[in-house]
């Protein structure tokens, strides 16, 4: 006993190593196996275990008896005895059917549909069936002594105070070259893009300025997170394949409406949804509904925390957050910002105050899922609403990072845990599709609310102002809160790289909107406004990505409200973070804008 203790003692790093190991790397020693997803209790697992192999050996033990007594009883069902096996055979005839598919489209549709998302959808299915039988550490071991025989002993030739500048001088060196290697066009040319990159730069100096604590400040996670949103970006906005996927998505979520249309047209008539795709009502509530039905079906099925666990691992590993960031910052863009943080219910009461901060900087950066397949049912474009969320997971890490670093210990520093919710768990598929449903209803009844009150009370302000304005001579055009809005945020439409022959004040007025109202009002308003019409496509997408984020006063409310019903005891510290993230999610949303002002060069093709 004395010798295995020795051993297992052996096994594990000194305290000195570890630290030794850390300094060299500049960070957090992060491995593989530091990157494990806890969603069960492992002790539970165990007595699962125990108990079932205590029965097994119990119905052996029975099954013996009735053989010396003479009678005949199988010792187990035929169910229990092959159902074991029956995941297995479902789990083969999946990846046969899909491989059928796949070999199918590549005969018949190979030059007319497009060979790589049907490609890529049976890669990641294939992958994910064989990561069921095999350790994905079979991938990831290779990978990462690749990554420490290659890159980290390039990184160990610089010397320690110059990693940072030169990771910072790289990273400038890739924006430049992506932004302004290309050849110019109509809408965009290279004066136009200095623009955008300056107003980015303004952005992250305004944050620096205004940091908390800049001596604290990881400029790894900065540096790291600034160059993955510009990267998701130039694949995006640069290249055929990034379009496609992103297109592809966009394309489903449209269908996705289409589904809801025939829920409309069972409950009121036949073609009623077509014939008034016009109506709110009509097209974006009931898609609502639908998609969050859809989501809580997901979720009880694993695929949506699967899904969150890949990317948070990622930003975890790359950008040296704590668990619990990168958890809500991977949700926030499928789920939105209240349910994106209940995916961390435990740890909420032990959260830093830099993490309450990203973590409510993440929900005002990006917009949920629901709300983005009601913005679609608007036509608004589609491939900038879904890359925008993408990109605002490692730009709302960077800047919070920036504008709050941390200054304490975080409980989940080095891992990455999502812990399920046995308390709300649904008891089976139906029922979770049913509470769904009553959740949509919800939710979109607080828009309908929401926008209904917004929209009344904006044009009681607007008629004070108009009647007062009339006496001051204002009457061309009349006062108005949109107006007022537009001229306090011109100086932010014009660091996004807006187009300078008009559209500054009306991409403005769109910005004061969201800040102030929220973006279901701008968006309405730039896609059926008759001002906003003549928007150059360049100025069109800016704002789309401008717009694309819940920073606005009403959604401070309903985050302070969800935290605080979550974690009682921070009620305080949340209120005190609350105004300083929502003003940073908004940067974040901003800095995503001024890269499509940079990248952007078939700007017809996203209109």
């Amino acid at each position: 006993m004395a010798d295995e203790k020795t051993l297992e003692a052996s096994d594990k790093p000194d305290a000195e190593d570890v630290t030794q190991a850390d300094q060299r790397n500049n960070g957090p020693h992060i491995t593989p196996e530091d990157d494990i997803i806890y969603t069960k209790d492992v002790h539970t697992e165990k007595r699962a275990i125990q108990e079932s192999s205590s029965v097994d050996s119990a119905e052996q033990k029975q099954g013996k008896k009735d053989e010396e007594t003479g009678e005949s009883y199988p010792t187990r069902s035929f169910y229990r005895r092959y159902s074991r096996y029956s995941k297995h055979i479902v789990f083969a005839f999946i990846w046969l059917l899909f491989t059928g598919w796949w070999i199918a489209g590549l005969i018949l549709h190979r030059y007319d549909l497009g060979w790589l998302i049907p490609f890529l959808l049976y890669l990641a299915i294939t992958l994910r069936i064989l990561f069921l039988y095999v350790p994905v550490s079979v991938v990831t071991r290779p990978v990462f002594w690749v990554w420490n025989q290659t890159a980290s002993r390039f990184v160990e030739l610089i010397p320690q105070n110059l990693r940072i500048p030169s990771a910072a001088l790289l990273t400038i060196a890739v924006i430049l070259i992506g932004a302004f290697a290309s050849e110019e066009t109509k809408d965009n040319t290279r004066a136009n893009r200095a623009v955008s990159l300056f107003g980015l730069v303004v952005f992250l100096f305004v944050l620096w300025l205004t940091s908390r604590d800049r001596k604290k400040i990881v400029w790894h996670t900065v540096i790291v997170g600034m160059l993955v949103q510009f990267i998701i970006a130039l694949f995006v906005l640069r290249t055929k394949a990034g379009y496609d996927i992103f297109n592809f998505i966009s394309t489903l979520a449209r269908k996705l409406l289409g589904f809801a249309g025939q829920g409309v047209d069972f409950l009121v008539e036949t073609e009623f949804a077509a014939k008034h795709s016009a109506w709110f009502l009509v097209t974006v509530i009931p898609a609502i509904i639908f998609f969050v039905s859809l989501v809580q079906l997901l979720y009880y099925s694993g695929v949506l925390q699967w899904a969150v666990a890949k990317f948070a691992v990622f930003f975890f590993w790359c950008m040296r957050v704590s668990g619990a960031e990168a958890v809500v910052a991977a949700a926030s863009p499928f789920i939105g910002q209240g349910e994106s943080a209940m995916l961390i219910k435990p740890f909420i009461p032990y959260l830093t105050m830099a993490e309450i901060h990203q973590v409510m900087c993440s929900g005002y950066a990006t917009i949920a899922g629901s709300v983005l397949v009601a913005y679609i049912g608007m036509n608004v474009n589609a491939q900038a609403l879904v890359s925008s969320c993408v990109m605002s997971i490692p730009a709302s890490l960077a800047v919070s990072k920036l504008r709050w670093p941390e200054e304490e210990e975080t409980l989940t520093a080095g891992r990455v845990v999502v812990p399920e919710d046995e308390e709300n768990k649904a008891a089976n598929a139906l029922h979770a599709f049913s509470n769904g449903a009553w959740l949509g209803i919800k939710i979109a009844g607080m828009i309908s609310a929401t926008l209904l009150c917004i929209i009344s009370l904006v044009g009681l302000v607007n008629g004070l102002l108009t009647w007062w304005g009339r006496y001051l001579s204002i009457n061309d055009p009349d006062l108005t809160i949109q107006l007022i809005l537009g001229y306090v945020c011109y100086p932010i439409a014009f660091l996004l790289g807006v187009s300078r022959d008009g559209d500054l004040l009306k991409v403005g007025k769109l910005i004061g909107m969201k800040l102030v109202m929220n973006e279901f009002i701008a968006y309405d308003a730039l896609q059926h406004n008759a001002e906003y019409q003549t928007l150059s496509p360049r100025s069109r997408l800016i704002a789309t990505y401008a717009l694309c984020g819940f920073a606005n006063i009403g959604s401070l409310g309903n985050q302070i409200g969800v935290l605080a019903q979550l974690a009682p005891s921070r009620a305080g510290d949340v209120s005190r973070v609350a105004v300083s993230a929502m003003v940073t999610g908004a940067i974040s949303t901003f800095t995503s804008a001024s890269i499509a002002g940079l990248l952007i060069t078939n700007e017809e093709q996203f209109s």
